[in-house]
């Protein structure tokens, strides 16, 4: 394993940490909270003093780190910047354990958004902006991650090279600061109009800056307990709904929506994702009684973007139906979790022409993929299948460690799925009242654990070991 040119991007990692460390401590000393300032102080130099031991490790390095060795970088990035994300929770007035910091952290960096914290308002406002951070760096190394590494034709079970991306990699080495710039700049472009918009629709400045970091990766930290104390009104809403819709989709559709209409035609699993979220609403909405359609909508794309915001709570017989809308999950090439829209839609079309050659053996069948040039193939099917089988087992096995710890089957299970799927447990689930302080180490840990391998998918954990036995 090439430790030297993984530590080479390790030492990039560390800076996200360090530049947010030094705007809390401007924000602290402008607005006089020096309640938490040393602890910020103490990240800042943690992070430069972890960035140039790297640096100087991978000093004339072979920068060009091979696929598995990519693999490794992505789950050590995870693990390791939660520990920098988590010293000022560590260290904060309000007491926090290691674990529960941890959790706190890596909650935030794979955009989730469990909390330890119960009562957010009486935080510390220079944590609320920490929280809320963490979920902005989150979202972008996980969508530079798409770009360098999962678009790696090695690692095609992600997909992205079935849907529209203009910058396929070959490795994580070339056009590198290019694809971190243009990903960079159209992710905070999205993180502005988000927040001009939730500042021109009413909401006070400091809680439009958080809800802006959090709706534009997909996560659920709040500035507030309730987001029924954030959003008010239905121009609110709307703007909500759209800022979640966007992070739900290609993150280059929102470049072509407004800078290159001539690719926009290529975005059709974009498109078949915008018809699903009015599908579904359309359903809910003459299902259920007495709500608005803009509630209903709001409830779907919170749902498919793994995000989990909602100011409305549906009847209990409509949980498990948002729970499902988080396991199809949204666009190949966006900060949302679950098995995927494109997966779903490769293996239902599959299913149904392997039916109908079935019926009729002699039929010619349209095998495109979203009326793309990509035919479906035996692995496309069998890499979708696969994420499938991975998908369930991870649910499987972390349900029977949370029940093991205490909890009964249904909170467990369907906790499961949120946390694989990096959904918040909001009242849009029934699972609002978890009191994530009070579960056992044990539980925390393999939330913990879960929390990654539901943002990096548990094949990329196989395929590591795998390469971990064959070497031995």
């Amino acid at each position: 394993m090439n430790f030297k040119g993984i530590s080479y991007y390790l030492h990039l990692s560390c800076y996200p940490v360090a530049i947010l460390s030094f705007l809390n401590i401007l924000y602290s000393s402008y607005f006089d909270h020096y309640l938490n300032l040393d602890s910020y102080l103490l990240t800042l130099v943690i992070s430069f003093l972890f960035a140039l031991i790297f640096y100087f490790i991978s000093k004339d390095a072979e920068k060009n780190i091979k696929f598995y060795d990519q693999l490794f970088l992505l789950f050590f990035v995870y693990f390791f910047v939660s520990l920098l994300i988590s010293i000022p929770y560590y260290f904060s007035y309000y007491q926090l354990t290691f674990i529960d910091s941890y959790f706190e952290a890596i909650s935030g960096l794979t955009t989730t958004g469990f909390t330890i914290f119960t009562n957010v308002k009486v935080l510390d406002p220079t944590l609320i902006i920490w929280r809320s951070s963490s979920h902005w760096i989150g979202g972008l190394f996980f969508l530079t991650f798409l770009m360098l590494i999962f678009s790696n034709f090695k690692s095609e079970y992600k997909l992205t090279h079935l849907v529209y991306n203009p910058d396929k990699a070959t490795n994580i080495f070339k056009d590198t600061k290019k694809i971190i710039t243009k990903v960079f700049f159209l992710y905070f472009f999205l993180t502005s109009l988000i927040f001009i918009l939730f500042t021109f629709s009413g909401i006070r400045l400091f809680n439009s800056f958080n809800l802006a970091m959090s709706v534009s990766s997909t996560g659920a930290f709040l500035p507030t307990n309730e987001l029924s104390n954030l959003i008010k009104t239905s121009t609110q809403t709307i703007i909500l709904t759209l800022g979640l819709t966007f992070s739900a989709l290609n993150i280059y559709f929102f470049y072509s929506l407004f800078a290159n209409l001539n690719t926009l035609k290529k975005h059709y699993e974009d498109i078949a994702i915008l018809l699903s979220i009015i599908f579904f609403s359309l359903i809910l909405f003459f299902s259920i009684e007495k709500i608005t359609f803009l509630n209903i909508l709001i409830n779907v794309v919170s749902s498919l973007s793994n995000s989990g915001l909602s100011a409305y709570s549906p009847p209990n017989n409509f949980f498990l139906f948002f729970i499902f809308l988080t396991i199809v999950g949204g666009s190949a090439i966006s900060n949302s979790s679950g098995i995927k829209f494109i997966r779903i839609y490769i293996l239902f079309k599959s299913l149904v022409l392997e039916i109908f050659k079935l019926v009729s053996p002699n039929i010619v069948l349209d095998q495109s993929i979203l009326k793309t040039e990509h035919k479906i193939n035996n692995e496309n099917i069998n890499s979708s299948f696969l994420i499938f089988i991975c998908f369930f087992m991870s649910i499987f096995l972390l349900s029977s460690f949370l029940s093991a710890g205490g909890m009964n089957f249904e909170n467990s299970f369907k906790l499961s799925i949120l946390t694989i799927t990096n959904t918040v447990n909001s009242s849009l689930y029934g699972m609002d009242k978890i009191n994530f302080s009070n579960l056992l180490t044990s539980s925390k840990f393999f939330l913990i654990l879960f929390m990654v391998i539901g943002k990096i998918e548990l094949l990329s954990l196989f395929l590591i070991i795998r390469k971990a036995i064959s070497r031995n």
